[in-house]
């Protein structure tokens, strides 16, 4: 495997003014399209500090200094919205989770080498290095994958480094689109991007993030304190802008919504809250949430999620494991990751009631795998090995 050198690409250019960022972007944006990576920090924060952009050309590599004093990052707004340019990520969804902070819109159209490996054979969620390796036989520079990019000045290793993110991001597209064309897959790969579309892909909504925390009790009050409790946690961490779980540990909310505390005393009895959280604003906030969920009324309340308690309705274990099987024989002939086909909540919707909406029943998915699943489900086909392999057998369900 050769060893990944700067000197095959062409150099990167450092930009930190808003004047040369924009006529950087008037260039690119006459390309078909262009590869795109962020170096961001949030280790300390809820939303992402973006530190560096990547933008690879055809004959150009610019790096964005995020950070730079009084740079205006409008002109990079302007070529995301571009929708004659395609944007090309690996791993997409942190930066665009980034832009859309930044500038309230997403990047369109975009392309996400991850997703497009998937549907190519390449494995569940491909790392970038791997891919690389998979389909240049280089091997890339990992040096500083854990740098701290937040800190000025960025060296020329650094740079070096980030302009790499892009460059081979390049080869890989154009690989990966000639492999998906002569398969005659690009259509599913459209399919997956049309998500990466939506906003709320990106969003999070307070009032659901409860259903994250994995409580064992299906009392519906003590579930309405959690979903209000969780939901105000998730808007205070966005208003101070700190991680979520710096700010109130999962562990807590549970024991709030259990003990449902009604006075500061009463909170700052629960494991992980301090006393002075408990005397400020979200302390007070808290309380709050917690007196307007008892008032609910039962109609208001919310259910555990399917699956979560001792008593909840599951698929047999059995079903289960077969449709496992089925999935596993049909991304094996079709070369294509499981992982993106179908998920663990998926199968176990689908024998719980086949009749339901259920992604595996559309679009490419169906074929390949989702009429198979339900006609295994219905008692129409029967699995057997032939020549080594998994087939289906027709049978008569009613028999």
């Amino acid at each position: 495997m050769h060893k990944f050198s700067v000197s095959d690409f062409p150099a990167p250019r450092l930009i930190s003014e808003t004047d040369e960022l924009a006529e950087a972007v008037a260039r690119l944006r006459q390309e078909p399209f262009l590869t795109v990576d962020t170096e961001f920090m949030r280790e300390n924060t809820y939303w992402p500090e973006l530190c560096l952009v990547q933008i690879g050309g055809a004959a150009e590599v610019i790096l964005i200094d995020a950070l730079a004093e009084g740079i205006d990052l409008a002109p990079l707004a302007e070529l995301f919205a571009d929708t004659s340019v395609i944007k090309v990520f690996h791993a997409a969804r942190q930066d665009l989770e980034i832009f859309l902070h930044l500038f309230d819109a997403l990047p369109v159209p975009v392309f996400d080498t991850q997703v497009a490996a998937m549907v190519a054979g390449y494995g569940d969620q491909v790392g970038y290095d791997s891919l690389v390796g998979s389909l240049t036989g280089y091997g890339i520079d990992k040096s500083h994958r854990f740098t701290d990019w937040s800190v000025r000045p960025l060296s020329d290793a650094q740079l070096s480094y980030a302009a790499g993110d892009v460059t081979w991001l390049r080869l890989v597209y154009e690989k990966l689109i000639s492999k998906l064309t002569h398969e005659d897959r690009l259509d599913w790969v459209a399919d997956e991007m049309a998500e990466l579309a939506l906003p709320e892909t990106f969003r999070p909504d307070p009032e659901k993030q409860w259903e994250r925390l994995r409580a064992r009790t299906g009392n519906r009050r003590m579930l309405g304190v959690l979903r209000a409790v969780a939901a105000l946690r998730e808007r205070e961490a966005q208003r101070v802008n700190v991680p979520r779980q710096r700010l109130l540990k999962d562990e807590s909310l549970l024991e709030i919504a259990a003990t449902q505390p009604l006075s500061t005393d009463a909170l700052t009895r629960v494991r992980g809250v301090s006393r002075g959280l408990a005397e400020g604003r979200t302390g007070l906030a808290l309380i709050e949430a917690v007196k307007q969920a008892q008032k609910l009324p039962d109609a208001d309340l919310p259910f555990l999620p399917k699956g979560r308690g001792k008593d909840s309705n599951r698929p047999s274990g059995a079903l289960m494991a077969l449709l496992k099987v089925l999935l596993a024989a049909a991304c094996e002939q079709h070369d294509v990751a499981p992982r993106l086909v179908a998920s663990a909540d998926e199968l176990e919707a689908l024998a719980l009631d086949p009749s339901q909406p259920n992604p595996l029943l559309a679009g490419w998915r169906r074929k390949i795998f989702g009429e198979a699943a339900l006609s295994l489900c219905q008692g129409e086909v029967a699995l057997a090995i032939k020549e080594g392999k998994v087939v289906q057998i027709p049978c008569d369900p009613s028999s």
